[in-house]
């Protein structure tokens, strides 16, 4: 029988499960690991720093829908991504984060990096193991990934000892992998889909309001629902994409207005936490029909009429096969809600096109959507500037909007970003940092340089963390501290890395500025002077 070691093994199973690249940072607690993957001929990410490494593998896993992988070393390294696995918890990404670990000779004898992984992730992890038996690794893996694609998905960790990865191991085939897991996805019975349509023909002010777990879920016909039931859409954090910006039934700035005059919300992978005011935001006498793959999230702060657990594109297209025909797409509500949207939109339209300098935040908001248009995959990575910014962005296609969602993590952008050039080198690819947010992974820049990946970041650069400013304003106006940061040269440190660099305060210089950025060919920043944002920031339920 051959022999290869147990980290190959593993990378086997990577393999099957259509892994084709890893994101990392080097150390020697999973050297076995990185060396299996260049034998098997994935390519290997490396970043500067471990959350670095998370965050690109979350990307990976929301842009592709398979398994995104991060290998970090013992110690310091677990505790870097930390952070990352968080986030991707909050987004439900399935991915797999590998650890590498002190030999078992050293065990409790206070080896390099000496640390117990698995329970410093327990709370932030679908499943969390330590291997200890090299025969065992690939099965390992194939437990990690039915986990990490169990209900919605998740992030899941495998604690490797550095002479388990190492260790020779006769070779077997491996099992086949879609054979070990379940291959069919939930949907509704005939009687819950005959409750759902008779809800829908009674109703007058329907909305569709499709959240995280609508991104995990089978292709949905979302627009071709909305207009069999007349009805507006809404959609939140990983959800936006599933409809074209430009859609007519598709909304963004009177959200609040929609599900708060609403009769009947389909909550669609919705969670109903602070970005809804804990579902306070739907009228407390509208029916809720709310459908998610993981029943542990279904009724979650708001109650539901008709409470499923199934996947939420298998019912929208059971449902659309129900209701059959289209309702009208010019009825009384759907104008209603057009002409909030119209209100809001024509206000901020008004202040984009202001000449003042520093930019103001809505002309460079809209600027930066206009450069992007609808076909780019941007990270957002900030407060009230990418809060100002997402409303103008022209995503199109799921996973094209990277955002930290709910767990609210600064730093996502570049390792967002990495990732998605990785993937789709001939996208455009795109950041919109807040100031304070660059200062987390703006050392990534080096990771950009290094593997010739041309992202266009864009900074709103306001010189303060806004949002706390703000509030701090509010509650302590005698003694604000800690809040402003200076307009720093941020793009002068891109050029020293090798980067694309520049700095703008004239408006009319910020759309020249992002084509020169583009045209440069390589990784980019644009340090854009803004005025600043004068108002409660929505991050904190206000």
């Amino acid at each position: 029988m051959s022999k290869i070691t147990a980290a190959q093994s593993l990378v086997r199973v990577l393999q099957a499960e259509g892994v084709d690249t890893i994101f990392t940072l080097t150390g020697g607690h999973i050297l076995p690991l990185i060396d299996a993957c260049v034998v098997a001929g994935i390519r290997v990410v490396d970043v500067r720093h471990e959350q670095a490494a998370a965050h690109a593998a979350d990307a990976y896993a929301r842009l592709t829908g398979r398994l995104g992988v991060a290998a970090v070393t013992a110690g310091p390294g677990a505790t870097g991504a930390v952070s990352g696995i968080a986030t991707a918890w909050n987004a439900s990404s399935p991915m797999l984060l590998l650890v590498g670990r002190h030999p078992r000779f050293e065990e409790l004898r206070g080896g390099l990096q000496e640390m117990d992984h698995p329970p410093l992730f327990d709370s932030i992890a679908k499943w969390t193991y330590t291997a200890m038996d090299a025969d065992r690794l690939a099965d390992v893996g194939v437990a990690a990934a039915r986990h990490a694609f169990s209900g919605r998905g998740g992030p899941v960790v495998i604690d490797i000892p550095w002479d388990v990865q190492a260790q020779e191991i006769g070779e077997t085939p491996l099992s086949d992998l879609s054979m070990v897991r379940t291959n069919r996805a939930a949907g509704a019975d005939q009687v819950t889909l005959d409750e759902v349509a008779a809800m829908v023909a009674a109703a007058e002010r329907p909305v569709l309001f499709g959240g995280t777990g609508l991104r995990w879920a089978r292709s949905a016909p979302l627009g071709d629902l909305a207009e069999a039931i007349g009805s507006p859409v809404f959609l939140n954090s990983l959800a936006r994409g599933s409809l074209r910006w430009d859609h007519p039934l598709l909304g963004s700035r009177a959200r609040s207005f929609a599900l708060g005059s609403a009769d009947l919300v389909i909550a669609l992978g919705v969670d109903w936490d602070f970005r809804t005011k804990f579902g306070a935001v739907v009228d407390s006498q509208a029916s809720v029909v709310h459908v998610d793959a993981e029943p542990t999230r279904v009724g979650w702060n708001r109650g539901a009429d008709i409470g499923l657990a199934a996947d939420p594109g298998i019912f929208v297209s059971q449902l659309l096969g129900e209701l059959g025909g289209s309702r009208a797409q010019d009825s009384d509500w759907v104008r209603m809600v057009a002409q909030q949207e119209a209100t809001k939109l024509e206000a901020a339209d008004a202040a984009s096109r202001s000449d003042e300098s520093p930019v103001h935040p809505e002309r460079f908001a809209r600027e930066v959507a206009e450069f992007f248009g609808p076909e780019s995959i941007v990270a957002a990575d900030g407060g009230d500037i990418v809060s100002t910014t997402a409303k103008w962005l022209q995503t199109s296609a799921p996973g094209h909007l990277l955002d930290p969602g709910p767990f609210g993590c600064l730093g996502v952008g570049a390792p967002f970003a990495l990732a998605a050039k990785a993937l789709h080198p001939e996208t455009m690819v795109g950041i919109v940092y807040g100031d304070g947010a660059f200062g987390f992974n703006g050392m990534e820049y080096d990771s950009l340089v290094r593997h010739d990946l041309p992202v266009i970041g864009v900074i709103g650069n306001d010189g303060a963390w806004n949002n706390i400013r703000v509030l701090h304003r509010a509650m302590f106006p005698e003694r604000v501290v800690a809040a402003d940061l200076g307009v720093r040269p941020y793009h002068a440190m891109v050029e020293g890395l090798g980067g694309y660099g520049e700095f703008v305060d004239d408006p009319a210089e910020l759309r020249p500025a992002l084509d020169r950025a583009a045209e440069s060919g390589l990784p980019a920043l644009v340090n854009v002077h803004i005025a600043e944002q004068m108002r409660m920031s929505s991050v904190y339920g206000f």
